[in-house]
């Protein structure tokens, strides 16, 4: 228990008794809880937290939580926070949506909380392996920092959401080397979680709308690379 306690983690969902159910078993697992009814106030208590992980309700609401991720996406100090989703609704169209704006991982209710405890201490664990590897790739004059997650480009300084950052990243360390998505959903995603296909094209697209499309090369019904060329 003792090695979760520097993980916080922030509830946001307009339901009370859910709130309550996750904030008991996350705190019984040695977390830090914050909780948040409504997207608005998710949003500004997530800036004062900035948890290690968001478990962010769909259907709120005030706001919704496509649009509460898609703004806590856009807060520098939240790029490296996990984000699941919560949500009553099963139809492809949302979980879509949901990875879209920058979610990592996307979870049916009811929820089962020894099912869910387990996924988060296997996405914290996948995290801390992948920050024992090295730290900062210098490529031309693109620098990919993992430490802060943020990339030097052009003068300027990009910080990328946690997902697209990972893909710059896990390419950037294989140059050359063609991946294909069900590859890039493994190492990326993991195998516990299930994510379209389509969600590697989307993050794909986001990375190179703010690094440019010189580096990341569509290899035609292969997948992708990160090119040195």
């Amino acid at each position: 228990m003792g090695n979760k306690q520097e993980h916080k983690v922030l509830v946001v969902d307009d339901e009370e008794a859910i709130l309550e159910l996750l904030k008991y078993n996350l705190e019984k697992q040695g977390y830090e809880v914050k909780t948040a009814l409504d997207g608005i106030k998710g949003v500004e208590v997530a800036k004062k937290f900035q948890p290690d992980l968001i478990l962010l309700d769909i259907m709120m609401p005030k706001q919704d939580g496509v649009e509460t991720c898609r703004q806590m996406r856009e807060v520098p100090e939240l790029a490296s926070s996990f984000i699941i989703f919560l949500t009553a609704r099963s139809e492809e169209y949302s979980e879509v949506a949901a990875f879209d704006v920058g979610a990592d991982d996307y979870i049916t209710k009811p929820i089962k909380p020894r099912a869910l405890m387990s996924r988060i201490s296997a996405l914290f664990r996948r995290d801390s392996k992948k920050k024992s590897v090295t730290n900062q790739i210098t490529i031309g004059d693109l620098v990919i920092d993992r430490s802060s997650y943020t990339i030097q480009h052009g003068g300027g300084e990009i910080t990328l959401p946690k997902k697209e950052f990972e893909l710059l990243y896990f390419l950037a360390q294989n140059p050359n080397k063609v991946f294909g998505r069900d590859e890039l959903l493994q190492n990326i995603w993991g195998s516990d979680v299930y994510v379209l296909a389509r969600t590697v094209d989307v993050h794909i697209r986001k990375v190179r709308e703010k690094i440019g499309d010189e580096y990341i090369k569509t290899v035609k019904g292969v997948g992708y690379k990160f090119s040195l060329n």
